[in-house]
Protein backbone atom coordinates (compact mmCIF):
# COMPACT_ATOMS: atom_id res chain seq x y z
CA UNK A 1 0.00 0.00 0.00
CA UNK A 2 1.24 3.32 -0.86
CA UNK A 3 1.54 5.79 1.69
CA UNK A 4 3.60 8.98 1.24
CA UNK A 5 6.06 9.76 -1.84
CA UNK A 6 9.26 7.51 -0.64
CA UNK A 7 7.16 4.79 1.53
CA UNK A 8 5.56 1.64 0.78
CA UNK A 9 3.61 -0.59 3.09
CA UNK A 10 3.91 -4.05 1.97
CA UNK A 11 1.97 -6.72 2.16
CA UNK A 12 3.37 -10.03 2.27
CA UNK A 13 1.30 -13.66 3.08
CA UNK A 14 3.21 -16.76 4.05
CA UNK A 15 1.75 -20.16 4.99
CA UNK A 16 2.73 -21.02 8.43
CA UNK A 17 1.69 -23.84 10.78
CA UNK A 18 -1.16 -25.20 8.30
CA UNK A 19 -2.20 -22.04 7.59
CA UNK A 20 -1.20 -17.97 6.14
CA UNK A 21 -0.26 -15.47 8.17
CA UNK A 22 -0.01 -11.65 6.52
CA UNK A 23 3.13 -9.57 7.25
CA UNK A 24 3.45 -5.47 6.93
CA UNK A 25 7.33 -5.12 6.62
CA UNK A 26 8.02 -1.33 4.78
CA UNK A 27 10.26 -0.27 2.17
CA UNK A 28 11.27 3.67 1.44
CA UNK A 29 13.41 5.03 -0.71
CA UNK A 30 14.76 7.78 -2.49
CA UNK A 31 16.43 8.41 -5.99
CA UNK A 32 19.97 7.02 -4.43
CA UNK A 33 18.48 4.01 -2.79
CA UNK A 34 15.76 1.76 -0.85
CA UNK A 35 15.60 0.63 2.61
CA UNK A 36 13.49 -2.81 3.62
CA UNK A 37 12.43 -2.79 7.47
CA UNK A 38 12.30 -6.33 8.36
CA UNK A 39 12.59 -9.70 6.31
CA UNK A 40 9.96 -12.06 6.74
CA UNK A 41 9.65 -15.73 7.61
CA UNK A 42 12.06 -17.87 5.79
CA UNK A 43 11.57 -18.34 2.04
CA UNK A 44 9.69 -15.14 1.55
CA UNK A 45 13.00 -14.26 -1.10
CA UNK A 46 10.47 -13.70 -4.37
CA UNK A 47 7.42 -12.55 -2.75
CA UNK A 48 9.59 -9.52 -1.96
CA UNK A 49 11.03 -9.20 -4.96
CA UNK A 50 7.56 -9.48 -6.56
CA UNK A 51 6.79 -6.67 -3.52
CA UNK A 52 9.43 -4.02 -4.68
CA UNK A 53 8.72 -4.80 -8.67
CA UNK A 54 5.01 -3.78 -7.97
CA UNK A 55 6.30 -1.15 -6.44
CA UNK A 56 8.70 -0.34 -9.60
CA UNK A 57 11.64 0.33 -7.28
CA UNK A 58 14.12 -1.62 -8.73
CA UNK A 59 15.63 -4.52 -6.84
CA UNK A 60 19.40 -3.52 -7.68
CA UNK A 61 18.49 -0.52 -5.63
CA UNK A 62 18.07 -1.76 -2.02
CA UNK A 63 20.95 -0.89 -0.36
CA UNK A 64 19.99 -0.91 3.20
CA UNK A 65 18.04 -3.86 5.87
CA UNK A 66 16.92 -2.60 8.97
CA UNK A 67 16.10 -5.28 11.56
CA UNK A 68 13.55 -4.32 14.29
CA UNK A 69 14.41 -7.09 16.29
CA UNK A 70 15.50 -11.10 16.33
CA UNK A 71 12.30 -13.06 16.16
CA UNK A 72 11.35 -15.76 13.24
CA UNK A 73 9.37 -13.45 11.05
CA UNK A 74 11.40 -10.32 10.88
CA UNK A 75 14.87 -11.63 10.28
CA UNK A 76 13.75 -15.57 8.39
CA UNK A 77 14.56 -14.32 4.94
CA UNK A 78 17.48 -11.94 5.65
CA UNK A 79 20.17 -15.18 4.78
CA UNK A 80 18.64 -15.46 1.18
CA UNK A 81 18.46 -11.56 0.60
CA UNK A 82 22.47 -11.73 2.16
CA UNK A 83 23.17 -14.42 -0.61
CA UNK A 84 21.95 -11.90 -3.74
CA UNK A 85 24.82 -11.36 -5.48
CA UNK A 86 23.48 -8.50 -7.56
CA UNK A 87 23.11 -7.05 -3.97
CA UNK A 88 25.45 -4.59 -1.38
CA UNK A 89 23.45 -4.74 1.54
CA UNK A 90 24.34 -2.69 4.85
CA UNK A 91 22.16 -4.41 7.66
CA UNK A 92 21.19 -2.52 10.60
CA UNK A 93 19.84 -3.80 14.07
CA UNK A 94 20.37 -2.46 17.83
CA UNK A 95 23.52 -3.96 19.65
CA UNK A 96 21.40 -6.24 22.21
CA UNK A 97 19.68 -7.98 19.07
CA UNK A 98 23.15 -8.60 17.08
CA UNK A 99 24.31 -12.08 18.07
CA UNK A 100 20.74 -13.40 18.20
CA UNK A 101 20.55 -12.33 14.93
CA UNK A 102 23.71 -13.31 13.99
CA UNK A 103 23.53 -16.80 15.44
CA UNK A 104 25.76 -16.76 18.28
CA UNK A 105 23.13 -16.71 20.63
CA UNK A 106 19.38 -18.87 20.14
CA UNK A 107 16.49 -17.01 19.88
CA UNK A 108 15.12 -15.46 23.43
CA UNK A 109 11.52 -16.73 22.45
CA UNK A 110 12.90 -19.94 21.05
CA UNK A 111 13.01 -22.22 24.68
CA UNK A 112 12.45 -26.00 24.69
CA UNK A 113 9.24 -25.06 26.04
CA UNK A 114 8.17 -22.97 23.56
CA UNK A 115 9.40 -25.62 20.49
CA UNK A 116 6.90 -27.98 22.11
CA UNK A 117 4.40 -25.39 22.44
CA UNK A 118 4.50 -24.74 18.64
CA UNK A 119 4.68 -28.51 17.33
CA UNK A 120 1.60 -29.09 19.54
CA UNK A 121 -0.39 -26.21 17.96
CA UNK A 122 0.71 -27.82 14.18
CA UNK A 123 -2.66 -28.97 12.86
CA UNK A 124 -2.94 -32.95 12.20
CA UNK A 125 -3.74 -32.57 8.38
CA UNK A 126 -0.16 -30.95 8.52
CA UNK A 127 2.22 -33.43 5.92
CA UNK A 128 5.13 -35.07 8.21
CA UNK A 129 7.64 -33.23 5.68
CA UNK A 130 6.14 -29.89 6.88
CA UNK A 131 6.15 -30.40 10.04
CA UNK A 132 9.32 -31.73 10.32
CA UNK A 133 11.02 -28.76 8.52
CA UNK A 134 8.97 -26.38 10.31
CA UNK A 135 10.26 -27.55 13.94
CA UNK A 136 13.89 -27.84 12.36
CA UNK A 137 13.51 -23.85 11.03
CA UNK A 138 12.30 -23.39 14.87
CA UNK A 139 15.19 -25.50 16.16
CA UNK A 140 18.13 -23.89 13.94
CA UNK A 141 16.55 -20.49 13.24
CA UNK A 142 18.18 -18.52 10.22
CA UNK A 143 21.48 -16.83 10.54
CA UNK A 144 22.20 -13.09 9.33
CA UNK A 145 24.74 -10.52 10.07
CA UNK A 146 24.53 -7.84 10.91
CA UNK A 147 26.74 -4.46 9.83
CA UNK A 148 26.07 -1.67 11.90
CA UNK A 149 24.34 -1.30 15.25
CA UNK A 150 22.20 1.94 15.82
CA UNK A 151 21.26 3.48 19.05
CA UNK A 152 17.72 5.61 20.25
CA UNK A 153 17.57 8.86 18.69
CA UNK A 154 19.83 8.17 15.71
CA UNK A 155 18.76 10.08 12.85
CA UNK A 156 19.63 7.85 9.54
CA UNK A 157 20.35 10.20 6.43
CA UNK A 158 17.52 7.92 4.10
CA UNK A 159 14.77 8.12 2.52
CA UNK A 160 13.97 11.74 3.82
CA UNK A 161 15.00 11.02 7.31
CA UNK A 162 14.41 7.89 9.54
CA UNK A 163 14.78 8.37 13.05
CA UNK A 164 15.68 5.25 15.47
CA UNK A 165 13.70 4.88 18.59
CA UNK A 166 14.58 2.10 20.46
CA UNK A 167 10.99 0.22 21.93
CA UNK A 168 12.25 -2.71 24.43
CA UNK A 169 9.55 -4.77 25.64
CA UNK A 170 8.58 -7.21 22.91
CA UNK A 171 11.97 -7.70 22.49
CA UNK A 172 15.07 -6.14 24.98
CA UNK A 173 16.80 -4.74 21.72
CA UNK A 174 13.35 -4.03 19.66
CA UNK A 175 13.38 -1.01 17.34
CA UNK A 176 10.42 1.23 16.12
CA UNK A 177 11.65 4.30 13.30
CA UNK A 178 10.24 7.15 12.34
CA UNK A 179 9.89 8.75 8.70
CA UNK A 180 10.29 12.66 9.18
CA UNK A 181 8.96 13.26 5.45
CA UNK A 182 5.88 11.23 5.55
CA UNK A 183 5.15 11.61 9.50
CA UNK A 184 4.77 7.44 9.76
CA UNK A 185 5.71 5.61 12.84
CA UNK A 186 7.02 2.09 11.67
CA UNK A 187 6.14 0.08 15.05
CA UNK A 188 7.05 -3.19 14.03
CA UNK A 189 5.41 -5.17 16.85
CA UNK A 190 5.56 -2.05 19.49
CA UNK A 191 2.02 -2.08 18.31
CA UNK A 192 -0.83 -4.13 16.05
CA UNK A 193 -3.67 -3.74 14.43
CA UNK A 194 -6.86 -5.74 15.09
CA UNK A 195 -10.47 -5.12 13.61
CA UNK A 196 -8.69 -1.46 12.45
CA UNK A 197 -8.24 -0.09 16.00
CA UNK A 198 -4.25 0.00 17.43
CA UNK A 199 -3.40 -2.11 20.24
CA UNK A 200 -0.60 -2.74 22.12
CA UNK A 201 1.70 -5.35 20.98
CA UNK A 202 0.35 -8.86 21.29
CA UNK A 203 0.79 -10.42 25.14
CA UNK A 204 1.59 -13.79 24.48
CA UNK A 205 5.06 -12.52 22.60
CA UNK A 206 6.07 -9.79 24.40
CA UNK A 207 8.22 -11.29 27.79
CA UNK A 208 7.94 -7.86 29.44
CA UNK A 209 4.69 -6.07 28.62
CA UNK A 210 4.59 -3.24 31.33
CA UNK A 211 8.28 -2.25 29.19
CA UNK A 212 6.34 -2.55 26.03
CA UNK A 213 3.84 -0.32 27.15
CA UNK A 214 5.91 2.23 28.55
CA UNK A 215 8.19 1.97 25.83
CA UNK A 216 4.70 3.39 23.69
CA UNK A 217 5.60 6.98 25.58
CA UNK A 218 8.24 7.72 23.35
CA UNK A 219 6.59 8.48 20.20
CA UNK A 220 4.51 11.20 22.12
CA UNK A 221 7.11 13.27 21.03
CA UNK A 222 6.87 12.42 17.42
CA UNK A 223 3.74 14.22 14.64
CA UNK A 224 2.22 10.65 13.94
CA UNK A 225 -0.09 10.56 10.80
CA UNK A 226 0.14 7.11 10.09
CA UNK A 227 1.31 3.94 11.87
CA UNK A 228 2.44 0.89 9.95
CA UNK A 229 2.28 -2.36 12.53
CA UNK A 230 3.98 -5.48 11.12
CA UNK A 231 1.01 -7.42 12.47
CA UNK A 232 -2.13 -6.11 11.09
CA UNK A 233 -1.17 -3.32 8.64
CA UNK A 234 -2.07 0.77 8.30
CA UNK A 235 -3.64 2.59 11.18
CA UNK A 236 -4.54 6.35 10.51
CA UNK A 237 -6.80 8.57 12.89
CA UNK A 238 -5.67 9.99 15.97
CA UNK A 239 -2.69 8.11 16.53
CA UNK A 240 -0.80 10.13 18.67
CA UNK A 241 -4.09 9.91 21.35
CA UNK A 242 -4.77 6.48 21.13
CA UNK A 243 -1.20 5.31 21.28
CA UNK A 244 -1.05 7.48 25.07
CA UNK A 245 -4.35 5.84 25.30
CA UNK A 246 -2.45 2.43 25.37
CA UNK A 247 0.53 3.32 27.26
CA UNK A 248 -1.83 4.27 29.98
CA UNK A 249 -3.04 0.93 30.99
CA UNK A 250 0.79 -0.17 32.21
CA UNK A 251 -0.31 1.90 35.25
Amino acid sequence: MHIASGIEMLEITAQVMGGSDTIYPTLLWDQNSAVLVDTGFPGLLPKFKEALKETHVPWEQLRTVIITHQDLDHIGSLPDLLSEGCLELTVLAHEIEKPYIEGERMLLKHTPEALAAAEAMIPPHVPEEWRSAFLSVLSHPPKGRVDRTIVDGEILPLAGGITIIHTPGHSPGHLSLYHHDSRTLISADALTVQGGELHGPTPSATPDMKQALSSLTKFAEYEIETVICYHGGIYRGNANKRIAEIAEARE
